[in-house]
């Protein structure tokens, strides 16, 4: 399938500090609260007519529940890819070739960490400078084809707040 392609790029919800309790950082979960901050998150994201063909996350456990709890409000449930190139480390070559995996699908979600999906967003977007993202937040980005031949589109950027606040 030709472009357009959505891509929207998720950092994973509140988790666990690091510590003794989760001395591998990789096992380190999400909090109650922030699962159910995501809950809401979701819900404003599905009032907004926000869907996803597949999302594609981290295999590290805070990801993985924050790409199961979004999900989880969309009806039909995206598909859910682990992708090695979003954990902590991975390299935008990596995740470029991921994309282009799922380039029959025209909106995709990446569910990843900071200062990566930062990073990530930024080179997709065309800047020189990393975005920020809160634990939580989504941007989406637009491109033509997949992988992305020169800078996509940044239609918004929303914070968690704005997430839980929408409602129909």
């Amino acid at each position: 399938m030709p472009g357009p392609y959505e891509l929207y790029l998720i950092r994973h919800g509140v988790a666990e500090e690091r510590g003794d309790r989760w001395p591998d950082d990789n096992k380190r979960p999400l909090t109650e609260d922030g699962m159910s901050r995501l809950r809401k998150a979701a819900r404003g994201l599905a009032c907004v007519d926000v869907s996803f063909d597949v999302m594609l996350t981290s295999p590290l456990v805070r990801t993985r529940q924050t790409a199961d709890i979004i999900a989880s409000a969309f009806d039909p449930h995206p598909h859910i890819v682990t992708a090695e190139s979003l954990a902590p480390g991975g390299t935008y070559p990596e995740v470029l070739a991921e994309l282009e995996k799922q380039a029959r699908r025209a909106k995709i979600a990446l569910v990843g960490h900071e200062p990566g999906i930062g990073e990530l967003a930024a080179r997709l977007a065309g800047s020189r400078h990393g975005f920020e993202f809160k634990k939580g937040a989504v941007c989406r980005i637009d491109v033509d084809v997949l992988p992305p031949e020169g800078p996509g589109t940044l239609r918004w950027f929303l914070t968690p707040r704005i997430m839980r606040s929408l409602k129909r």
